[in-house]
């Protein structure tokens, strides 16, 4: 048996979506998960990629994947990496392809200059929370993260001034 991390590629769209959706159920956030394999391949591979992703192969066959893309520290001067998605089919896991997965990202934050990487984790996920605070995470507990979506996102960008960037 053997395990392999690699770069995905544009013909992984429809799998990574498979993922994703596997992914919000354990979270038990599937009634949010609307993205397509097609949204999955203009995110990644169209001409401006927003992602990136790596897949996780046991014996060839698809069984994990981390999703991540840049940011930027302003008060470290420096680029940093946003872990999105970790996932590795239950069926799977222990078997080490998690941690082989999130090493990957972390040697290509540190291989591209990033000074952290960074990912947000279920208050009530404590197999991951003791999976990331072993690999020597440490919770951010200070930040709370918000966000702006549908319509509240439509309303905000309304009040942009005209010459704005856009």
């Amino acid at each position: 048996m053997t395990a392999t991390i690699r770069p995905a590629r544009p013909e992984d769209s429809e799998t990574i979506a498979g993922l994703i959706r596997e992914l919000a159920d354990y979270e038990r956030l599937l009634h949010e998960a609307k993205a397509t394999g097609d949204d999955i391949r203009r995110g990644l591979f169209g001409p401006r990629p927003f992602a990136e992703a790596l897949i996780a192969e046991w014996d060839g066959v698809c069984v994990g994947f981390a999703l991540f893309f840049h940011n930027y520290s302003t008060f470290r001067g420096q680029p940093g990496m946003y872990l999105e998605d970790l996932f590795v089919r239950p069926s799977h896991r222990g078997r080490g392809l998690g941690k082989a997965l999130l090493a990957s990202v972390a040697r290509l934050a540190v291989e591209r200059g990033c000074g952290r990487l960074e990912w947000s984790v279920l208050d009530w996920n404590e197999p991951s929370i003791g999976f990331y605070k072993a690999l020597g995470a440490r919770p951010m507990d200070d930040w709370t993260v918000y966000r702006v979506d549908e319509e509240p996102l439509r309303r905000l960008a309304s009040f942009a001034t005209a010459g704005a960037p856009g």
